[in-house]
């Protein structure tokens, strides 16, 4: 089964880390990506730029929005997302512990991914 781990944090704690504090935390999950890597249980993954770099549309009386920035101000933000194969929920949360490491900055959601005929849930690798 497919599951999103969705990477939450206080961006601002994040973003007053000195740039080798957030380069060592980052190099911190490196083992365990190799290691999911190697069981074919990565399948997509990355950080996302910080919020101000967000763009959000809805709809209001039938008519489309654009706000920049996140939908809504929160504690935390959306730090960035992983894809993973796990058999079942606990395999999921043990691979999401995985990428929590020593760090307090971020929380870790993990979603199944619901599957939609037609639409692959995971980008395709282009040769």
């Amino acid at each position: 089964m497919k599951y999103m781990l969705l990477t939450y944090l206080n961006e601002k704690a994040w973003l007053a880390l000195p740039a080798e504090e957030q380069e060592r935390q980052m190099k911190a999950c490196g083992p365990h990506i190799e290691k999911l890597n190697r069981a074919n249980k990565l399948l997509a993954g990355g950080p996302l730029h910080p919020t101000a770099t967000a763009t959000t549309l809805r709809n209001r009386d039938g008519k489309r929005m654009i706000t920049d920035g996140p939908f809504a101000e929160t504690r935390e933000q959306l730090g960035g997302y992983t894809i993973i194969e796990a058999d079942d929920l606990d395999d999921a949360i043990a691979i999401a512990t995985g990428f929590l490491g020593e760090t307090t900055l971020a929380s870790i959601e993990v979603r199944p991914i619901l599957t939609f005929e037609g639409v692959s849930a995971v980008p395709s690798k282009k040769a």
